[in-house]
This record gives C-alpha cells, structure tokens and sequence, in this order.
C-alpha cells in the first residue's frame, strides 16, 4: 500500500493506522518450532531481516510500548518466533534474524529453517515486512530470503531502518538502488517505506500500510 494522494483519503489511511496500533497489544507465545506457535487466526504481518536491524525495536516504535519486544545490540537475541496480537485483528511475529548472529552455528542453522518454514507455509501470512538496514542496503543474505519469498509467492514489503544515521543525499541513493532491485521481483510490494525508531520517521505510514491488512473493526475476532 501506498498512501492515497487524495488528501481525506491520506489522513483517513493514516487515521486508521493510528487508531489500530492504538489498540493493545500483548505479547502471546514464542515458538522453537512449528507445532509450537498459535493456532493459524488472525491475519500476520512477520518482521524479517538481517540479526541487529531493527525488527523488535520497530515493532516497540509501531505500538508504543518501548519493551514490548526484547531489543538488543548482541545479533541473535531472538531466536524463537515471537508472537504478538494487536487488538484482537492482527499478529506481528518478530523473526529471528538472518544472517550473522553471536550464536552456535547449529543454533543458527536451526533457526534458519525454522524461519524459512515460517516465511513458505504460513496460510494467514499476510505481509512480510523485510527490513534492510539504510546504512548498508541490501546484502546476500536478504537476497536469499526475497529469492526464498518470491519462490513461494508470498507477499513482502521492503522497509529501511535506522534511516536517522545516514543524511538524506545517501538516504535517497539507497532508496533508489533498493527500488531498482525489487522491480525484477515478482512478489516484492513496489512501495519502500523508510523508517526511523528513533526519531519516528516513517511509523505512521507504516502502520497505515499495515492497518489494510487487519481485520475491519468491525469484525474484530471476539477471543
């Protein structure tokens, strides 16, 4: 989703962004392994990336609860899938990351694939918002992962982090080479949103973008 350029349907869209992450949200289970995770309900929206990009402090800056998720400056902090559902009409999974992580590399390996099943047959999987660090770009590692996505056909969302580390001249540079790249994909969303978990840039869109893919209000899931 891109914002509508009508100026109502704008705010309407970021309106409904707001509102929903407004809701609460509560943290529901983590999970080493597929038979371990919630029942397949509510639609998902899944945080994946490179270890140390910014998933759990995005999600923290998406809600507003500053330790919703677990953050850390150590790759590798998450290694199960974490779970969280936002008001009753979404679930936001934290992925462990890919890549370079402090870990064991069998732990790594196992984790790898418990990702990858994830990303592959989740039937409720709505979106996966692949975060690329803007300092950096996309690397290897977040390759294979669109490559595994496209794959599958599964739907995903490209979204810069950290985008207040870098100035606006290399921001720009970076946001064009990443469109550039993604415009060969075929399951790549065509929208890049840049965010920042510090300062705030970029969260309402992104809530709004996200906000689309919720269940209505009005349908809310009474458990």
């Amino acid at each position: 989703m891109s914002l509508p350029e009508d100026e109502a349907e704008r705010t309407a869209a970021l309106d409904a962004g707001r509102r929903l992450f407004a809701s609460s949200c509560r943290f529901v289970m983590g999970g080493a392994d597929l038979a371990a995770i919630p029942a397949a309900v509510l639609p998902e929206i899944a945080f994946a990336g490179r270890s140390n990009v910014g998933k759990s402090s995005l999600i923290n800056a998406l809600t507003g609860q500053n330790a919703l998720a677990r953050t850390s400056n150590t790759p590798g902090r998450t290694q199960q899938l974490n779970f969280f559902d936002l008001g009753g009409r979404l679930m936001l999974v934290d992925l462990p990351g890919h890549g370079f992580a402090q870990a064991p590399k069998g732990l790594v390996e196992r984790w790898t694939r418990l990702v990858n099943a994830y990303l592959k047959g989740r039937p409720v999987l709505k979106r996966t918002c692949l975060l690329i660090d803007a300092r950096h770009g996309i690397k290897d590692n977040d390759r294979e992962v669109m490559a595994l996505l496209d794959k599958a056909a599964q739907s995903y969302q490209l979204v810069l982090t950290k985008t207040d580390k870098i100035g606006p001249t290399l921001l720009a540079e970076r946001r064009a080479a990443v469109a550039a790249e993604i415009a060969r994909r075929p399951a790549s969303h065509p929208v890049i949103i840049s965010t920042s978990s510090a300062t705030g840039d970029g969260i309402a869109e992104l809530r709004a973008a996200l906000a689309a893919l919720a269940i209505p209000a009005s349908r809310e899931n009474p458990t």
